[in-house]
């Protein structure tokens, strides 16, 4: 089959004359079967040439960027991975110190992590550092039907980028491949030919990078699954360095929050360090998002300045969804607040002072929530801990069933939950079953425990709510009223039935 490929012109080339001659001898018309043969190989040639016009017109359009005006200090919350991509970029910077260690240099630098995190501007920003060409690409732009358009475009990709180089006048170039997992995902031994030959065009290009050529070409790629990479692009040579961008901790979130607050004018009550507090587990885009979503809540006020009242309700889109108009009945409404108010009521009485708010605001698919504020970010939990947080998640249905003897479909994503922790448990050696491998037990005895866990924290966020329902009565009444409940008037309730 290779021969056949390589040798197809010259064999076409020669057996079409004598095609021809065999026809006009039979007295068959010729013509119109050569203007046949002529069309298809046309539309052939275009089909194969398509991929290389359409990278090069891309690159017209998009050309290589020297300098990049991001920096790393416009980058908040990644410090650690900052400190690895620095030192990582070193061999492009001091080239003298390189070459008296015996260094080789780095050919590909691998940013994983969730979305949002800031890898793409990692990479921007390591541009601005090194002082190199900057050329980009997406791996779904290297993704074609037709087999070798992918391997074509990785050539493109790699002779654009030193080709600004030189234009520019620079030593280096930085390739950036985002989502490269679109085209370098596990080979499976199928006949999938176009992702195999664009994965073996790109560790070809990867294997010609040396260390003595100008201007010297470095990879920087991204994905959110590095799980999904093939082991020839991960193995040392190619992707040398693999650095982890995970969510900013509290600190982080304080940074990035801060670098995006710069250009707008904030009232005097806004605390950024409370809105870090209560935006754990958001990513920099996220957090981004907050601020810009604020500062339209400040417009739509018609005030000059952004109000902590205008970051609150920042926050709940971002993490629920923008509000929704929806008109619900009288019954819904109250069973809405007793849901809310069973998983604040169970929230306040195993974690004091963790709710931040409850409403009846329509938000996505959310007739009503909780938003709580986590005291601390924390990373490794205990079976206490997991226990409470299930029945948190319980705490709307067993509310229900307290006041309305049943429960009701907006349940659903509150037992998904607390199933998902209770995996958590029992991969975790926390359950009766102890401590074994997640393979090595039957699906009926996993539903077993599973089910035992839930039905014991089940009974105990019973007992707890079944003590509140005065407490319920009276924040029913305010929270149907105002439709929205602040944890400290919550507090101030439970504390007054207390005494």
């Amino acid at each position: 089959m290779r021969n056949f490929r390589q040798y197809g012109k010259e064999i076409a080339v020669g057996f079409l004359p004598i095609l021809l001659v065999f026809l006009i001898f039979a007295g068959l018309p010729a013509i119109p079967l050569l203007l046949g043969i002529v069309m298809v190989g046309g539309l052939l040639l275009l089909s194969r040439t398509r991929g290389g016009l359409a990278m090069s017109a891309a690159a017209k359009k998009a050309p290589a960027r020297a300098p990049q005006t991001l920096s790393f200090d416009d980058i908040g919350g990644q410090e650690q991975a900052k400190r690895e991509l620095t030192e990582a970029l070193d061999f492009l910077v001091k080239q003298d110190q390189i070459t008296k260690l015996g260094i080789r240099p780095l050919k590909g630098i691998l940013l994983t992590g969730p979305p949002g995190t800031g890898k793409t501007l990692l990479a921007k920003a390591a541009a601005r550092h090194t002082h190199s060409a900057f050329i980009a690409a997406s791996g779904s732009e290297f993704v074609e039907m037709y087999v070798g358009v992918g391997a074509g475009r990785i050539r493109d990709l790699f002779n654009e980028a030193r080709k600004q180089a030189a234009k520019l006048k620079l030593d280096s170039a930085i390739v950036f491949i985002d989502e490269i997992d679109g085209i370098g995902g596990k080979r499976d031994g199928g006949q999938h030919r176009e992702y195999d030959q664009t994965l073996n065009q790109l560790l070809t290009e990867m294997d010609g990078i040396q260390g003595n050529e100008s201007p010297r070409v470095l990879l920087i790629a991204a994905t959110n699954r590095k799980e999904l990479l093939d082991a020839a692009l991960l193995r040392p040579g190619r992707f040398d360095r693999h650095i982890q961008v995970d969510l900013p901790d509290k600190t982080g979130r304080e940074h990035i929050l801060k670098l995006h607050a710069r250009n707008k004018p904030l009232a005097e009550d806004v605390s950024l360090a409370k809105v870090a507090d209560e935006t754990f587990n958001f990513s920099g885009a996220q957090l981004e998002s907050v601020m810009n979503e604020a500062a339209i809540y400040a417009m739509r006020d018609g005030c000059e300045q952004i109000g902590a009242n205008h970051l609150a309700l920042a926050i709940d889109k971002v993490m629920m969804g923008e509000r929704m108009d929806r008109e619900t009945t009288k019954e819904e409404r109250e069973r809405v607040a007793l849901h809310e108010l069973g998983h604040a009521i169970v929230a306040e009485s195993v974690r004091p002072g963790s709710v931040a708010q409850v409403s009846l605001t329509p938000r996505g698919q959310a007739l009503g929530y909780v938003r709580h504020h986590p005291q601390q970010d924390s990373y490794l939990y205990t079976k206490p801990f997991l226990e409470e947080q299930i029945m948190i998640a319980l705490g709307g249905a067993v509310a229900e069933e307290l006041h309305y003897g049943g429960r009701s479909t907006g349940s659903r994503n509150d037992f998904e939950q607390a199933t998902n922790i209770a995996r958590t448990m029992i991969e975790s050696g926390m359950s009766g079953l102890g401590i074994v491998h997640p393979q090595a037990i039957t699906t009926e005895r996993w539903a077993e425990e599973n089910a035992a866990i839930l039905e014991e924290l089940t009974e105990r966020t019973r007992t707890l709510l079944g003590g509140q329902l005065d407490t319920f009565r009276k924040m029913l009444d305010i929270l149907i009223r105002e439709e929205t409940l602040s944890g400290e008037q919550l507090r101030q309730q439970l504390q007054a039935v207390a005494a």
